[in-house]
């Protein structure tokens, strides 16, 4: 017998859905915003969060491309944030 989206035992709804936190962005078109992204099984966003940029007149559509880095609180833990780089 299946069992449906949380009943005891499902494992479908745990896979559908993904962890997120929400990250900040310095620099570039996403510069102060806090944006949710998918985490890892180790709790971290991944290394590069590219960002597509729709065309403006007669140019193309860029990507924006911002990479991680580690910022410490005033606790000490570390957090990440994206930094844009081009």
């Amino acid at each position: 017998m299946r069992r449906g989206c949380g009943e005891r035992g499902s494992r479908k709804c745990e896979t559908d859905r993904m962890r997120q936190a929400r990250t900040e962005f310095v620099g570039g078109p996403l510069d102060g915003r806090r944006r949710p992204v998918a985490v890892n099984l180790a709790e971290r966003i991944p290394a590069e969060f590219l960002v597509e940029l729709p065309a403006r007149g007669d140019g193309p559509a860029r990507i924006a491309v911002y990479h991680r880095e580690a910022v410490f609180g005033a606790d000490g833990r570390r957090r990440w944030r994206y930094v844009f780089v081009s």
